[in-house]
């Protein structure tokens, strides 16, 4: 088995401590949600979750360093069986990934975002997948690079990094993947998670399917809103509407641009669309005006073009 060495990031042992601190943080959340779930689930989805795909955007290798689910399945692969996941394999995990992103998503209209009960059991059943699977699995492959359902987004938003992050986990690299490891392929995860769908027919992949469905996927659950467990098939129906649109917009862009750059395009107005209705909610949560709301919404669309245009100069043709 060839291993690789992978880049590290400067001064390991500060990483070290922002993971511990992570896992820390993540178990007082986890009681918060039960005892002040009011506070806690307004500090979580109003103020922390909508800054993450900014942080993508800039590398997400910065949130992969110190995500609190990596640092629990770490902690199970230092006694792994070692086992390592065929292609096959490896593209059904990345579909069940994305399949429980698209189940627990539009779940906060109905449960999570007001349930501080649901919140700590579903996170603690994430928690303790990833550290078991870290047990079976070799590495990151067992939920990191697989099972997540935040990598799916990683990859797409992680296409056009405006920094040079590197590993703070992975001293060097047995391929505990074959492909699409952000911490190995880095910009280029999202196109090998589409590698062996020839021609157009890459969007029928795990992953294009997740990316041609991802901008509409952004506007159903923005155009839903939270109430009780009763309207949970609305909810479904109105996000699926907008995902089927989604899809068929995106083969006829399909006609119009190709390959990577359609991934990128499909990124870039993923991330714009959610910043054009997260913003102006962003900033109210941290006590801002509806002004300071619409220059952040501009200012980050300025971002995202800068994102797209230095990812566009660098793919071919």
């Amino acid at each position: 088995m060839s291993v690789v060495r992978l880049p590290l990031v400067a001064a390991p042992p500060l990483w070290r401590a922002a993971q511990s601190l992570g896992v820390v943080l993540t178990l007082v959340l986890l009681g918060a949600f039960v005892l002040m779930p009011d506070v806690s689930l307004h500090l979580l989805w109003d103020m922390v979750i909508p800054l993450l795909p900014a942080v993508f955007l800039v590398n997400p290798m910065i949130w992969r360093n110190v995500c609190p689910l990596a640092t629990l399945n770490e902690l199970g692969s230092r006694r792994s069986a070692g086992r390592l996941l065929t292609p096959p394999v490896l593209t059904l995990m990345w579909a069940v990934g994305i399949g429980l992103l698209v189940l627990m998503v539009p779940a906060r209209r109905f449960l999570f975002n007001a349930n501080g009960v649901a919140m700590t059991v579903t996170v603690s059943a994430v928690a303790v997948l990833a550290v078991a699977t870290g047990l079976v699995v070799s590495r990151r492959a067992g939920f990191c690079n697989s099972l997540c359902p935040v990598l799916p987004v990683e990859k797409l938003y992680g296409q056009a990094p405006l920094l040079d992050v590197g590993s703070a986990r992975c001293v060097d690299c047995n391929r505990c993947v074959s492909l699409g490891c952000p911490d190995l392929a880095g910009r280029k995860s999202a196109v090998q998670s589409i590698a062996g769908w020839r021609g157009r027919h890459w969007i029928l992949s795990p992953f294009g399917l997740f990316a041609s469905a991802f901008p509409g996927f952004i506007i159903g659950y923005f155009t839903t809103v939270d109430g009780p467990l009763s309207q949970a098939l609305a909810t479904y129906a109105t996000v699926g509407q907008w995902v089927v649109g989604s899809i068929v917009a995106s083969a006829i862009l399909l006609g119009l641009v190709r390959g990577a750059r359609a991934l990128l395009v499909l990124g870039g107005v993923s991330v714009g669309t959610y910043y054009w209705f997260a913003a102006p909610r962003l900033i109210d949560a941290y006590g801002g005006t509806a002004m300071a709301g619409q220059v952040v919404r501009a200012l980050v669309l300025a971002g995202v073009a800068a994102w797209m245009w230095r990812g566009w100069r660098r793919l071919p043709a």
